[in-house]
C-alpha cells in the first residue's frame, strides 16, 4: 500500500497517483521520472540550518528541483506550513533521525512519513529531550570555563531541535572560539571540555519507527561516519537486515569514486539509492539546494522514487 504523502498545497499523494499511475509503462510516466530532480535532504532553522522552509522552497524553485524533503534533526516538518504558494516544487515529508548503531552516531533519513503518526512522534520528542538534557550538562561544564549565556542563545532560536552546531555557533559568537572546528576540538568533542555523550535511540528503532509511519528509510551520508569499508559494509548490512531501504548515494562533495561504490553496493543488497544536498547555510558555498551529482544510470534504475511507497 502506498504512503499518502502531504504535499506543499494541501494536497495528497493520492490525489496524484489517481491521475496517474507512477510504475505504469505510459508516456506520463516515462516523462514524470525524465523531469524528476530530486533533493531528499536539507535543514531549516527548526534544526540546526539557517534559513526557513520556505526559503528553502524558494530556493528550490531557482535551483528547478522537482522535489524537495526538508528532513531536520529529530524534527518533522509538516509540509502544509510552507508558506509560498504556486510553487512548481512538491513537498516532501522528511525527518533526519540520529541514533546509535555500536558506538557510532548514525543517521537515518524517513521521507514520506506522516509527520503526526503517534509512535514518530512520540520517538522524536524523546529525542529532543535528550538534546535539551545534553544541552544542558554542556551548559554546567561551559560555566566551569567561564562561559555562560548559552540558554540564552538558545532560547533566542527558532529551533525546534538544539544541536551542538548551535553551542559551537554560541562559542564563536561569545569569542570563546575562533571558528566552530575549534569550538569541536575545545570544548563539544570527544576529549573536549565540555563533551557529553548523545544519548540516541537505536537503528533499529528509528528505521521500524519511519516504517511504522509509512515511511521510507535511508541511510545518510555512508562515507562520513570515518568507517573502514568492513565497518562500512557491517553497517549497510545491519541497516537492511533492520529493514532499511535505500543508501544516500550522491550528496555534496562526495567524491566520484565513492559514489560508484555506494551505487554498486546498493545494486549489490536490493537496495534504493537516494541524493541530497544536506544543505543548511547559504554561507556554506559548496553546497546549495540540488547541488550534487547525478545518480549514475546504472543505479538511477533504483532510484528511490521508484520505490512502491513513491506515491507523489
Amino acid at each position: 500500500m502506498g504512503i499518502n504523502l502531504k504535499l506543499h498545497n494541501g494536497k495528497t499523494s493520492q490525489e496524484f497517483t489517481s491521475r496517474s499511475n507512477l510504475f505504469g509503462s505510459d508516456i506520463s510516466t516515462f516523462r514524470y521520472h525524465l523531469n524528476m530532480k530530486a533533493d531528499l535532504h536539507c535543514h531549516s532553522y527548526f534544526s540546526d540550518g539557517k534559513h526557513s522552509p520556505d526559503f528553502l522552497l524558494k530556493r528550490a524553485e531557482i535551483n528547478k528541483i522537482s522535489h524537495l524533503a526538508i528532513t531536520d534533526h529529530d524534527f518533522a516538518f509538516k509540509p502544509e506550513l510552507a508558506e509560498a504558494q504556486g510553487s512548481n516544487v512538491r513537498l516532501v515529508s522528511g525527518v533526519e533521525i540520529s541514533c546509535k548503531w555500536q558506538t557510532r552516531e548514525i543517521h537515518i533519513v524517513g521521507i514520506g512519513i506522516d509527520p503526526e503518526h503517534n509512535v514518530l512522534d512520540s520517538l522524536l520528542l524523546k529525542q529532543r529531550q535528550n538534546r535539551k538534557l545534553r544541552v544542558e550538562k554542556i551548559n554546567n561544564l561551559l560555566v566551569k570555563s567561564n562561559i555562560d549565556g548559552l540558554m540564552s542563545y538558545l532560547a533566542s532560536q527558532k529551533a525546534m531541535s538544539i544541536t551542538r552546531s548551535h553551542v559551537a555557533d554560541f562559542l564563536v559568537l561569545s569569542g570563546a572560539t575562533k571558528n566552530r572546528k575549534s569550538a569541536f576540538t575545545r570544548f563539544l568533542g570527544k576529549g573536549g571540555r565540555a563533551f557529553i555523550p548523545a544519548d540516541w535511540t537505536s537503528m533499529e528503532e528509528a528505521i521500524h519507527t519511519i516504517a511504522d509511519s509509512g515511511g521510507i528509510s535511508i541511510l545518510a551520508h555512508p562515507s562520513r561516519y570515518q568507517l573502514s569499508r568492513y565497518q562500512l559494509t557491517s553497517l549497510i548490512d545491519a541497516f537492511k537486515n533492520s529493514g532499511g531501504m535505500a543508501l544516500e548515494v550522491s550528496y555534496a562533495s562526495i567524491n566520484p569514486n565513492i559514489q560508484r561504490m555506494l551505487e554498486e553496493t546498493a545494486l549489490k543488497n536490493d537496495l534504493f539509492v537516494s541524493a541530497g544536498s544536506d544543505f543548511h547555510d547559504t554561507k556554506a558555498h559548496w553546497t546549495d539546494i540540488g547541488k550534487f551529482p547525478q545518480i549514475n544510470p546504472i543505479a538511477e534504475k533504483l532510484a528511490v522514487w521508484k520505490h512502491p511507497k513513491w506515491c507523489l
